[in-house]
């Protein structure tokens, strides 16, 4: 078991599962015929799978222009308060074209339908969702994401990303954070 500022940290999916599922999800998104495809990642959770998807994409054939939105309802705990906010707003127009967001985890869904309801109000043709993980157990909002990386048990978890308290994002894999 990693060790990471003195905390053991359990590894749920590891780099070489993470990459492969990557591919394969990038294979699935490029069958789904998007055109005109606008790829828009939520930050900051997704910054490491959003960059390692978009990868798989390019080798896969598409070839997206990206975006990044930064949305808000946890702030610095680790329970959502149900509001979202926009933090960092898109630069691109969205209208009559294709979007793929992309996020690190479906929990309650609430950030998510925000967003896709968001792209949908200004215009998108098809707004497509890929998530690292989802949790189906943590849902507050009736959501389903396009694309699923991996189905995840409820907890609370670190690394490719994801943080706690700001901490951990810069770790290769998913993990639990042990002690």
């Amino acid at each position: 078991m990693p060790v990471v500022r003195d905390r053991s940290i359990r590894i749920l999916y590891d780099v070489e599962t993470i990459d492969r599922r990557n591919r394969e999800l990038a294979a699935e998104i490029a069958a789904s015929d998007y055109d005109n495809l606008l790829v828009i990642s939520i930050l900051k959770g997704s910054f490491v799978f959003a960059a390692d998807l978009i990868r798989a994409l390019h080798a896969s054939g598409l070839a997206p222009e990206v975006e990044f939105i930064s949305l808000s309802s946890y702030g610095a705990g680790t329970e959502s308060s149900g509001k979202v906010r926009v933090v960092k707003d898109i630069e691109s127009d969205v209208a009559g074209r294709d979007v793929l967001l992309i996020d690190d985890i479906l929990e309650s869904g609430r950030t998510l339908t925000f967003a896709r309801s968001l792209m949908q109000e200004r215009g998108a043709a098809r707004v497509g969702v890929a998530v690292l993980l989802e949790k189906p157990g943590k849902r507050a909002v009736a959501f389903e994401a396009d694309h699923v990386g991996f189905v995840c048990p409820d907890l609370f978890v670190v690394g490719y990303g994801m943080d706690a308290a700001h901490a951990f994002r810069e770790l290769p894999f998913v993990g639990v954070v042990e002690d």
